[in-house]
This record gives structure tokens, C-alpha cells and sequence, in this order.
């Protein structure tokens, strides 16, 4: 009978099983995962419990202020993570507040995978997916977060990712009708075997980096690319919850990760970058060459993170999302 439980908020397909076996045997505890299908469904169920239910959340940087601001983290006891002196500051220091509660995961950008083989004219740009050539119509998924498809086409109109330039919004609703009878889904790709784009289903859509690697094994076809108008540059925290009913668990399954052979095993299971230098050093070499996992500075530089936006803002990118989903 195992001693404890760790109950994690989590992405599906995204933490290494090999590694959960590996932590439970040695600490005779079950992990327990709950999954959310994009941001803003892993803020719903937050806002549904009060941030209450869950030891350990994976949260994205932008995210992770507006969670501690309404007390639903716990400031990191950073005396009990002898691993965390790994981790280059350059991610723990990313975002408002990810110092003070955030462990970093991971690291990626968001940009486009496209199907090479079904695709006439290769895909290199954000307008090409949001003002899509007759050949695509009908064959687009889009993500499920509004964050991602409002900034992605502020970014395909020139803009920053942002924008709170009330002009420019209206544009991008404009835009994004325009696209709308093309879209297939606003529902996030699985990365699975049976996934839309592996079947040819979809030939065209928005992903986060390692997910396009992830579906690449299943189907050779697939080609990730960040489009010259740059795209957004993504960090995943671990945080732990204000009503963690197990820290000691917590704790211990945060600096398990970062001993830097496991933070090695779960950068290649997720095909993700590590913010742990440590286990870099580990990684083989084509690994760390691929530039869609490490892109170099030059087609880095018209990418952005998202930085929080004002309660206007925010407001006017809901309306825009409901208006466009409903």
C-alpha cells in the first residue's frame, strides 16, 4: 500500500511515465495526474476549486503571477531543492514572480507544423496560416488558447504579440473571422498516432515545439517551423499549490526531476529544451543541434514572451475569443 500521494495538475503526454514509475517505487507514494487540454481550461479548474485539490501544478510563465496573486501558490522553500542550483536563472528569473514560486520544466516556442508532403508551397510565415491559400481551406487547427491565436496574429499583422492598441485588436478580430470558416478545430492537436495531422486530416496548424517533434516519430512528413515574423517564446514552471496537502512529496519530486539524468530522460521523452544545465551536458549532440528544440538567436529575435496585459485588454481578447468560438 503506497505511503502518500502527489496529486499534479499536468499537460497529458507530457511528463515522462518511465521517470513517474521511477519516483513512485522509490518513494513508495502513487502520483495521481489530472489533465487540462490548454491554459486557459487549467485556469477554469483552478478558478472551480479556489486553487485548492492539487500538490503540484505545471503552469506557464505568464500565467504563474496571476496564480500567486490570488494566493493560490505556495512561495518556494528553495532550502529544499539541493537540484536547483542546475537550473540557469535566465529561466527562473522569465517571468513576474517565477523566482520567488516557479521551478522551470521546460522551455519552447510556438510556431506552425505543416505537412511537407500535402502542402504545395512550404509554410514560413504566420500569414500564409492566418490568410490561408484556397489548398488549406478546411485543413487549419488552431490551438485552444486565445493567448496563442490573438498574439500569433497581431504577430502575422506586424504587431507585438502584446499589443494592447485597441486599432490593432480590431484587426485581429477581423482577421481571425476571416480565417474562421477555414479552421478545423480550436481544439489542440493530440500528439498521439491517431492524431488529425498524421492521418492528413489537418496538413496545417499552430503547435508548441516539442509537440511537433513528438508527432514527427509518427509521421516523417512533419515540418516545425518558426515563422520569420517570429513567434512566442513559452516556459513551463513547476509551482506548488497554496493548499499542498504533501510538500515533503512536493519537494521530493521537484528536486527528483532536476537530478540532472532525469531532467536529461524528460527533455528527450518531451523533445523539449531543459533549463537544467546540468543534464544539457548529458543530451546527446544532435539533440542539442536541433534547431527546432534550441533555435539560434537570429530566428529567435522577432519572437517574444507574453508579458501580463492590462484588465482592459485582457477583457477586449476575451470578447474577441468568445465572439470567435461560440
Amino acid at each position: 500500500q503506497p505511503a502518500g500521494q502527489l496529486v499534479i495538475l499536468n499537460w497529458g503526454d507530457y511528463l515522462d511515465p518511465g521517470l513517474v514509475v521511477r519516483f513512485e517505487a522509490k518513494f513508495n507514494v502513487k502520483v495521481v495526474q489530472a489533465f487540462y487540454l490548454s491554459d486557459e481550461a487549467r485556469s477554469e479548474k483552478l478558478v472551480e476549486t479556489g486553487g485548492r485539490g492539487y500538490d503540484l501544478i505545471l503552469t506557464s510563465g505568464i500565467d504563474l503571477g496571476k496564480y500567486a496573486k490570488r494566493g493560490w501558490l505556495a512561495p518556494l522553500e528553495v532550502e529544499r531543492l539541493s537540484n536547483l542550483k542546475h537550473i540557469s536563472s535566465r529561466w527562473r528569473q522569465g517571468f513576474a514572480g517565477s523566482e520567488q514560486y516557479g521551478v522551470p520544466f521546460s522551455w519552447g516556442t510556438t510556431g506552425i507544423v505543416y505537412r511537407a508532403d500535402l502542402v504545395k508551397t512550404p509554410i514560413t510565415s504566420w500569414r500564409q496560416f492566418f490568410e490561408p491559400e484556397a489548398e488549406l481551406w478546411g485543413r487549419l487547427s488552431m490551438t485552444g488558447d486565445s493567448q496563442d491565436y490573438v498574439s500569433m496574429a497581431l504577430k502575422s499583422l506586424g504587431y507585438s504579440a502584446n499589443s494592447e492598441d485597441r486599432e490593432q485588436l480590431k484587426q485581429v478580430e477581423k482577421l481571425l473571422q476571416a480565417q474562421k470558416p477555414h479552421i478545423r478545430s480550436y481544439r489542440y492537436l493530440s500528439v498521439r498516432d491517431d492524431s488529425a495531422i498524421v492521418k492528413g486530416e489537418v496538413v496545417v496548424s499552430m503547435i508548441y515545439s516539442g509537440d511537433a517533434l513528438m508527432l514527427k516519430e509518427h509521421n516523417d512528413q512533419l515540418t516545425y517551423v518558426l515563422p520569420e515574423e517570429g513567434g512566442n517564446v513559452w516556459v513551463d514552471y513547476f509551482v506548488v499549490g497554496a493548499s499542498c496537502q504533501n510538500p515533503e512529496l512536493a519537494y521530493a519530486f521537484l528536486d527528483f526531476l532536476n537530478e540532472p539524468k532525469n531532467a536529461a530522460q524528460q527533455a528527450l521523452f518531451s523533445f523539449s529544451a531543459t533549463p537544467n544545465l546540468a543534464a544539457e551536458k548529458l543530451l546527446p549532440k544532435d539533440f542539442l543541434e536541433n534547431s527546432v528544440i534550441y533555435p539560434d538567436q537570429e530566428s529567435l529575435k522577432n519572437s517574444e514572451f507574453y508579458r501580463p496585459l492590462s484588465a482592459r485588454s485582457q477583457r477586449l481578447r476575451n470578447a474577441i475569443a468568445a465572439r470567435l468560438t461560440r
